[in-house]
């Protein structure tokens, strides 16, 4: 008789993992979820879970649940007022923003940026370049899948 646990691998550094996951918002709107679609993997500290996202989970192992809320400073940042830009009609061309869209912008780097069309003018148009998340406070509700050492390439 072997005990189940005398081998279980639990979520650290290096580690493989992979687990389904809701996250919503305050009042319970499910803003993404893996529930019905196939689990996620990444690797802890890979950059595809925020760290305020990987710190709760640390040592959890497969077959645990939890759930997290995640604050503004852990999540996606708090809304800062700086990020909201004023850009030119004319600079859109042929493509009419209107509010609410989501438009992708070029950053000062070169690469894309995504900005939601806040207010159109007759000659500017408000735009807000702040993640859509930013200022939330989100639950983070997880179930472990799998962890394994991760293989690296």
């Amino acid at each position: 008789m072997s005990d189940e646990h005398a081998n279980a691998q639990y979520i650290d550094e290096g580690m493989q993992v992979t687990l389904h996951f809701t996250l919503k918002l305050e009042d319970g709107t499910v803003v993404d979820s893996t529930r019905d679609k196939q689990a996620a993997t990444f690797q802890v500290g890979d950059g595809n879970l925020p760290p305020g996202f990987e710190r709760p989970i640390m040592g959890l192992t497969a077959g645990e649940q939890g759930c997290y809320e995640i604050s503004p400073e852990h999540a996606f940042g708090q809304h800062n007022p700086q990020n909201v830009q004023m850009i030119a009609v004319d600079d859109f061309g042929d493509q009419v923003p209107e509010p609410g869209m989501v438009m992708s912008f070029a950053d000062a780097a070169g690469g894309e940026l995504p900005g939601v069309i806040k207010e159109v003018g007759e000659k500017q148009v408000e735009v807000d370049f702040n993640h859509p998340l930013a200022g939330r406070t989100l639950t983070f509700e997880v179930e472990v899948i799998e962890v394994s050492p991760a293989t690296t390439h």
